[in-house]
């Protein structure tokens, strides 16, 4: 039967199932702790960055991925903590709507653990992310026991990944690895430099005018010296 003929058929629809349009708002609960949200942001924040001349893609962080026309209020869609979708357009949205992003479901799923979440995290939405959204890469991570473990898809299930010699595991969709530093996960290029935040940009770029100042000041002051001797700073 056409979604028009059920819509056609109102005795057959319970009272908690709704036809939604396709602009919904997220309908996420608030993150257990700053800790949760201060991850979440340092994700994204450090792949925008890093792909800020890209607008092919779509990262979020807590928001709601619905993903069946026929939706439940209580049924049907999920919030994953950090995700993102490949070959899309970069734009603002409400929520990710399945059928109205040409079927597209995240190609990278992270979910930060948590005493309450982490069951469902490790079976339940591994499960859902592996049958139903067929998402490549997931990974899962704790930032309090720093538990970290990642799965890519390989004919239908999940394989688990094996870390590199620094413990990193290789995302295939982001081209990236993944790995703790410091105590939270972060992203890290296939040569294994760590991807800095803007914030760490600017200090890096700062140290190193810094620096350049301090020896060029250094090379002037050498300079003035060796002209009060009478030695001409360009034979040296």
């Amino acid at each position: 039967m056409s979604l028009a003929k059920e819509l056609d058929s109102p005795q057959d629809i319970t009272e908690d199932v709704i036809f939604p349009p396709s602009d919904l708002y997220s309908d996420e609960p608030p993150l257990e702790t700053e800790l949760h949200l201060e991850q979440i942001m340092l994700l994204l924040k450090c792949l925008k960055w890093l792909w800020r001349d890209r607008n092919d893609f779509y990262a979020a962080g807590n928001l709601t991925i619905y993903y069946s026309p026929r939706q439940r209020k209580s049924e049907d869609f999920r919030g994953p903590d950090f995700f993102v979708v490949l070959d899309t357009e970069r734009k603002l949205r409400k929520s990710w709507v399945v059928w109205e992003e040409d079927g597209k479901y995240p190609h990278v799923i992270v979910e930060i653990l948590s005493e309450s979440t982490a069951n469902t995290d490790r079976e339940f939405k591994k499960k859902l992310y592996q049958d139903t959204f067929r998402t490549p890469d997931y990974f899962w991570f704790d930032p309090y026991t720093l538990e970290f473990a990642g799965f890519h898809l390989l004919d239908g299930k999940y394989q688990p990944l094996e870390p590199n010699n620094q413990g990193h595991l290789w995302s295939q969709q982001l081209g990236l690895y993944l790995g703790i530093y410091e105590g939270l996960l972060r992203f890290f290029t296939p040569e294994g430099e760590l991807v800095p935040t803007p914030e760490e940009v600017a200090v890096l770029a700062e140290y190193e005018r810094q620096q350049k100042e301090i020896a060029q000041d250094k090379a002037e002051r050498l300079a003035a010296k060796l002209r009060e001797l009478n030695i001409d700073p360009d034979t040296i």
